[in-house]
């Protein structure tokens, strides 16, 4: 029987031969749509197989995994197009075991992505100019023999400014903006980065235009988030987001460098789905805006360094080992063209990287959030599968990443799953009964609250997402459910049915209702101790390296970071021990660096420059890591004080035989560790 395995659910089981993809997801209970019944009418069940070798799941997914495409598919004639490289769910047939990405047109109940922008103020200093310019018809007998020459010249005399070279992207363009005479023609300049070189006209349009713009990207490991943006007023017009597609090749960063080592071909592959994807977000924000593609001047993108790499059509695989050598920390221009974007009139700018992981995306945020601007140290945490951390103020900055891997987003762990409708985001235990209730998304109502079944409209409760982990974990153990070392304790099984032994440990019944039943597992909880082990530690080493005891001024960036409540990251030992109130979501605050390089020369120049003298701290090879690493496992730490968090919280007494209960009922994880 062969085995299916469904991304980015992560979902997989061995089914009997034959049996159509959209039947294997109905009986896994994979969100995949299909409103015709499987008659191959309405498209929406369009699956895309994978093919290569997934150490993840143990599978060879192969181009025969498949049936060979059916009438159906070779003639289709369905109301959504079948996009190349697709197959519809329900005429593929299962011949041997598989790789299926559910793409988020294909869901019904779309993941979210979460990627709000908090801009502050931004003050314009636009990298283009328009120019309204009246032309002369190149007639016989007079002197202007080429388009582009009397376009430039036109704007020089008309405007008084030295004539602008004419850029290869523009010269499809000047003649039809040039033959319109009298009825003029506006064109877009990039203005010149010092007074030594040209101008250039970039783009070309007949008649007046009064407006050009400009995309933002954050290309992330999880997530991919746009903002089209007016490059001259700086107003944000629209903005979108979407899944990742490399997700279906793994979770974290690793796992895609690990399938370009083990698939041949496998780095042009990760490079063709991420620009898709790019493309796509491209279309979703210009069909929003109500722009044409013609009006795009500019596409901005940050990343991590792998994901920066892959976009860029560079081998990630000298990152995936030490010493994490970049192919280049500098920032990278050209056409859009050149990475088959489809903005014909558009360059591209990838920001400057800092280290072998500590990528453009920290560039973009330390610009966002300023560290290097303020007089105190502030602590910016990008939360996610790799953290990138910055400490600094005005006179050093420091930066790391620690490997958190992607328990925080639900990956991994029983009942995790990533942020979408259905998913529990918030999680409060009673003290005394252990009782717990819970906030669901697509739900305003608590779980304990008159009317919640009502509220949630039919929608089931599937999973567990992120900040939903985090509060649980959270929670159980401020109700002393869980020890400080980690161990749920087994002998309050005789105080409520929600500790249920579970082989040689114990696990807390979160929710029940027909089949489904969501556990917080005891390997759970030591997947959150790993996670946020790895973040403090590098947090700690930063800290040590700064010799500044103290920091007042704590930022959480990132979709994720924007929704951890900070007591219950405190309450973990997620971040150290501060005033609250100096504790702070911040948003994207990548894609705001984004879009301040994107609507600003001067702020753009200043992340260049900024980024050149953070000192960077390798996690991997430094001797002191794995020592803050153990003291970092305990809730909230080993060692650390906690008078802040004291003084909002009632902290557990520490139970003194836990330690002993984790030696007896976890042997076996810990081997694992």
């Amino acid at each position: 029987m062969p085995r299916i395995v469904f991304t980015p659910s992560g979902l997989d089981a061995t089914v009997e031969s034959g049996i159509s993809v959209l039947d294997a997801a109905r009986q896994l209970g994979v969100d995949l749509d299909s409103v015709c019944g499987g008659r191959g009418i309405c498209g929406r069940c369009q699956v895309t197989p994978s093919v290569g070798s997934f150490a993840k799941w143990g599978i060879s997914s192969t181009v025969d995994a498949l049936s060979a495409p059916h009438l159906l598919e070779t003639d289709y004639h369905g109301n959504r197009p079948l996009i190349k490289g697709n197959r519809l769910g329900c005429s593929a047939r299962i011949c041997a075991d598989v790789v299926i990405d559910v793409p988020s047109t294909s869901q019904v109940h779309r993941q979210i992505v979460r990627k709000d922008l908090d801009l502050g103020l931004i003050v314009v200093d636009p990298l283009f100019a328009l120019y309204y310019v009246t032309t002369e018809l190149a007639k016989l007998g007079t002197s202007i023999s080429a388009a582009a020459d009397a376009l430039a010249e036109a704007v020089a005399l008309q405007h008084g400014i030295p004539v602008p070279r004419v850029s290869a992207m523009a010269l499809r363009q000047v003649h039809h903006a040039a033959e319109q005479g009298s009825a003029g023609a506006t064109v877009a300049v990039r203005l010149s980065d010092n007074e030594s070189a040209d101008s250039e006209i970039v783009a070309a349009w007949p008649g007046y235009v009064g407006s050009a713009f400009g995309i933002a990207i954050d290309i992330g490991s999880t997530t991919v988030a746009g903002h089209l943006c007016d490059v001259f007023s700086g107003e944000v017009i629209a903005s979108a987001g979407m899944m990742n597609p490399q997700i279906r090749f793994g979770e974290d960063l690793m796992s895609r460098v690990s399938y370009v080592m083990m698939n041949k071909g496998g780095d042009k592959e990760l490079t063709e789905i991420i620009r898709v994807a790019v493309n796509d977000l491209i279309g979703e924000l210009v069909d929003k805006a109500g722009v044409t593609r013609d009006k795009i001047l500019e596409i901005v993108m940050v990343g991590n360094p792998i994901m920066h790499h892959i976009l860029l059509g560079i081998d990630p695989t000298p990152l995936g080992g030490a010493p994490f050598v970049l192919a280049t920390d500098k920032a990278v221009t050209g056409s859009a063209s050149w990475l088959n974007l489809d903005a014909p009139q558009a360059s591209f700018y990838v920001g400057p990287c800092i280290a072998g992981h500590v990528g453009a995306d920290t560039s973009a945020a330390i610009l966002a959030e300023g560290p290097h601007r303020g007089e105190s140290m502030q602590l910016l945490i990008d939360v996610g599968t790799n953290a990138e951390i910055v400490l600094g103020d005005r006179t050093r900055q420091f930066a790391a990443s620690s490997p958190t891997g992607p328990a925080f987003e639900g990956a991994q762990l029983s009942s995790g799953q990533r942020a979408t409708t259905g998913a529990i985001e918030n999680v409060r235990i009673d003290r005394e009964t252990l009782e717990p209730s819970f906030k669901v998304i697509g739900s305003s109502k608590w779980s304990n609250e008159s009317g919640f079944t009502e509220s949630l409209h039919g929608i089931p409760i599937t999973g567990v997402c992120g900040s939903g982990i985090i509060e649980v974990i959270a929670e159980l153990f401020l109700a002393g459910v869980i020890s400080q070392d980690g161990v749920i304790q087994g002998d309050l099984a005789s105080r409520t049915p929600r500790i249920i032994a579970d082989d040689r440990t114990f696990s807390y019944l979160l929710y029940e209702s027909g089949t489904t039943r969501l556990l917080i597992t005891q390997n759970d909880v030591r997947a959150i101790q790993l996670a946020k082990a790895a973040l403090r530690a590098g947090i700690d080493l930063l800290i040590e390296h700064a010799g500044s005891p103290e920091v007042h001024d704590i930022r959480l960036a990132g979709a994720f970071g924007a929704h951890i409540d900070p007591v219950y990251a405190m309450a973990i030992g997620l971040i150290p021990d501060c005033p609250l109130e100096g504790v702070r979501s911040v948003g994207n605050a990548a894609g705001s660096g984004a879009v301040q390089a994107l609507l600003s020369r001067v702020k753009r120049t200043e992340m260049q420059d900024v980024v050149r003298g953070v000192i960077k701290i390798e996690t991997a090879t430094e001797p002191r890591f794995q020592q803050l690493f153990v003291a970092a496992m305990a809730f909230p730490h080993a060692t650390a004080p906690n008078p802040n968090l004291s003084s909002v919280l009632d902290l557990p007494e520490r139970i003194a035989s836990s330690k002993e209960s984790s030696r007896r009922r976890y042997r076996p994880q810990r081997e694992n560790s």
